[in-house]
């Protein structure tokens, strides 16, 4: 099956989201969770580490933002078929 995007849920550290990146050939939305344990801060932690990522194609929503990254990968998944269409109608008119 074809993956054209990815949404890593990650609390404590919010290091999964770079490791998947690495993985991947798609995009990464990274959602940061605000449970974890020890010094988490509500997710801010989490947050912190993601926007901090060397991992190229990850992007960061807010803190418990399930919605918004589902939102984001909708837009990109949606947008990339309308740049194919188009692409393929151009190169079909010629």
């Amino acid at each position: 099956p074809s993956v054209r995007c990815v949404i890593v849920c990650a609390g404590m550290d919010g290091a999964l989201p770079s490791v998947v990146g690495g993985l991947v050939n798609c995009p990464v939305i990274a959602v940061p969770t605000s449970i974890g344990y020890g010094a988490s801060f509500g997710g801010v932690s989490a947050l912190l580490t993601m926007l901090n990522t060397c991992s190229p194609g990850v992007g960061v929503v807010n803190i418990d933002n399930g919605f918004g990254a589902a939102a984001m990968a909708y837009k990109m998944i949606h947008s990339s078929a309308t740049a194919a269409a188009a692409a393929a109608a151009k190169k079909e008119s010629k």
